[in-house]
């Protein structure tokens, strides 16, 4: 659906996009992300025939952006950061005037018009002036003109741009069901976001593509190890011989120990190696206390940093596997 080969466009001497190339297909929500000026927004202008690239090529739903910039526009829904609404208009009759521009055929208009407006919750708001709106609902009515012509592609920079946390969740959501049948590239600065609508994900950096794939993915290329942290009442002595004899653990290191508590890291590189579950069962069998299981985990704000900087080691999240006291087998 969209196709992207060698794309390069400077603003004189600034070079904002080198060569990107990547590709979408109908039925993904891919997320667009990047550091601030990393040629993000230059694309999609460039996809939305907003702008013209100074090399490459790029098509959208089979049209040249440049050769066939009209039909590009007939098949895509474009919601860029600044909302283009007017305040002094009221949403039925913005909508109305879009199905216009849109040239809908008046026989859709209505259908249309209802369509959108239940998609982008905007029911409760339909009588009053944009002017009068919250900034989330102004964001719902740029959604919604962007979807009035039923377009197959949707291009949305930053959508939650200003947005609180629940108006957030509300148009990631939507862009999610939307999602399910057409495909949607969008940017954000948001990475939790990312992570938690998008099936694809690129990264750009210094006008380049510097990454591609899933959320899974592009952990797995920087991920080399995992690292267990493991707290246990017991006897060290004890208690280390089982840990080393566990398959796929590499490293047993003891932290700490203290009065009867021991505190332990353990390290696996095995990839696919579920070292949580092992230890728990060791820590049952032998009738020991567990206090605490967390095994750290790489997250999309490394995965951004390695890509765009190339530092991951400065962020150390831990994902709490399991945590419980008394842990013994009568339990």
């Amino acid at each position: 659906m969209i196709e992207v080969k060698n794309l390069t466009k400077s603003y004189g001497p600034t070079l904002a996009v080198n060569q990107v190339s990547f590709d979408a297909h109908a039925g993904e929500v891919v997320g667009f992300i990047g550091p601030n000026g990393a040629g993000k927004t230059t694309t999609m202008r460039i996809l939305t025939c907003y702008l013209t690239a100074d090399a490459g090529s790029a098509t959208v739903a089979g049209y040249d952006v440049v050769e066939n910039a009209i039909d590009v526009r007939k098949n895509v829904g474009y919601l860029p950061e600044s909302a283009p609404l007017y305040a002094d208009m009221g949403v039925v009759d913005y909508l109305k005037f879009m199905t216009e521009i849109r040239e809908i055929p008046k026989s859709q208009r209505k259908e249309r018009l209802r369509t959108v407006v239940d998609i982008c919750g905007l029911e409760g708001v339909i009588q009053k002036d944009i002017g009068e709106l919250s900034k989330g609902y102004r964001q719902r009515v740029g959604l919604a003109q962007s979807l009035i012509h039923d377009p197959p592609i949707l291009i949305l920079d930053e959508p939650t741009s200003g947005l609180d946390p629940s108006q957030t969740i509300e148009i990631r959501n939507l862009i999610k069901d939307i999602g399910k049948e057409k495909l949607v590239l969008f940017s954000t600065h948001i990475l939790p976001e990312v992570a938690a609508t998008c099936d694809r994900i690129l990264i750009i950096s210094q006008g380049e593509i510097v990454a591609n794939g899933t959320h899974d993915d592009l952990i797995s290329q920087i991920r080399s190890e995992d690292k267990l942290h493991v707290t246990i009442q017991g006897s060290e002595e004890a208690i280390t011989p089982k840990l080393q004899e566990l398959d796929g653990i590499t490293q047993v290191s003891c932290v700490s120990s203290d009065n009867g508590v021991v505190k332990y890291e353990l390290t696996t590189s095995q990839e696919g190696y579920y070292a949580a579950g092992d230890v728990y069962n060791v820590v049952v069998k032998n009738e020991w206390v567990l206090v605490e299981l967390r095994q750290e985990s790489v997250d999309l704000e490394q995965v951004f940093l390695h890509f765009t900087t190339g530092e991951t080691s400065n962020i150390t999240p831990a994902r709490e596997v399991m945590r419980v006291e008394n842990s013994t087998e009568e339990e």
